[in-house]
């Protein structure tokens, strides 16, 4: 990925898409992140096809990833970022978890807890949907989520545990 600085503590993000070309929509969105100022991409999982979560019936697949970011931005204007890429690969928001060409999700900030209206990190479903800490446990297994005080390993772990 991207060499330079170390600007920041790990930022963990959710990517998601299940409508038109997925992959290219995601290779586009990393692409976009990494164009950003202030922006540094320093891992990306493989793509991970799953079924929806959620959301209206009739859904198609989704193709999921992660990636490891390092940022001078603070969270609020890191969350305006992600917001922007989504709209400008299309990304409309009518119906909560329907279809979209892009999902960015901000899942952590470091060790920072934040809980805004408008912002909560770390992701409020995050630990509990395999679609997510799959990919994140390949770029960062050892990432602690600062509310549970488990590494994203741990989380994975536990999830297969109740799922068995």
């Amino acid at each position: 990925m991207t060499a330079g600085p170390i600007l920041s503590p790990p930022v963990l993000i959710g990517l998601g898409s299940n409508l038109g070309d997925r992959r290219a929509a995601l290779e586009g969105a990393i692409a976009a992140l990494a164009g950003t100022p202030g922006i540094l991409v320093r891992k990306v999982s493989t793509f991970h096809e799953t079924d929806p979560v959620g959301g209206p019936p009739g859904q198609g697949r989704y193709l999921n990833a992660a990636a490891v970011l390092e940022t001078s931005l603070d969270p609020f204007a890191l969350l305006k970022v992600l917001q922007g890429i989504e709209a400008r690969f299309g990304r409309v928001r009518t119906v909560r978890w329907g279809e979209r060409t892009v999902d960015l999700d901000l899942l952590l900030f470091g060790d920072r807890i934040i809980d805004t209206p408008e912002l909560v990190v770390p992701h409020p479903r995050y630990s509990v949907r395999r679609f997510v800490l799959e990919p994140l446990a390949e770029v960062a297994p050892e990432a602690v989520d600062p509310v549970r005080n488990r590494t994203i390993r741990q989380l994975l772990v536990e999830l297969n545990r109740e799922s068995s």
